[in-house]
């Protein structure tokens, strides 16, 4: 990894913060904010050197997986326009199995955060349809595997002990 790198996974990680903050807020994540992180992909792609065939072309692949069946999510109203946007655009800056990585936290998390917010509405006595910001899920996922995947080795020691 070269500082290119770290430069891009920054900026993506700032990111997912303003995602998830966007989303607590407003309960929807900017079509810009999706729409440059999938954009800054494929200066990912050159700048870790990846090749085209077959690397990028699985990159390009998982992306499009997520997006199809994401949509099938959003048809069915179990996710939100914008989370499978953000999904989408992550799939493209992470290999195969670290996207699997970022599914598992973010499922683990997004659980949590339900049963949070159900507790929360029936504390409050309110009604109302309960509106999960899954983009926190989506942005906790991705921050974690950014950590545990491209920090410098030893960095996640003090994480762990």
């Amino acid at each position: 990894m070269n500082t290119i790198s770290y430069g891009l996974l920054i900026a993506l990680a700032i990111a997912l913060l303003v995602a998830a903050f966007t989303d607590i807020r407003s309960r929807q994540i900017a079509n810009w904010l999706n729409f440059g992180i999938a954009l800054a992909a494929p200066a990912f792609w050159w700048s870790t050197g990846l090749s085209p065939w077959p690397d990028v072309a699985l990159q390009v692949g998982v992306a499009v997986v997520t997006f199809f069946v994401c949509s099938g999510l959003f048809a069915i109203r179990w996710m939100g326009g914008g989370d499978v946007k953000l999904l989408t655009a992550l799939a493209l800056w992470l290999p195969f199995y670290t996207f699997m990585q970022l599914l598992l936290i973010m499922a683990v998390v997004g659980g949590f955060l339900t049963i949070l917010l159900v507790f929360w509405h029936i504390a409050r006595r309110q009604r109302d349809r309960i509106a999960v910001p899954y983009g926190v899920a989506i942005a906790i996922g991705g921050l974690w595997v950014l950590a545990i995947n491209y920090l410098p080795a030893g960095t996640m020691a003090s994480f762990s002990a």
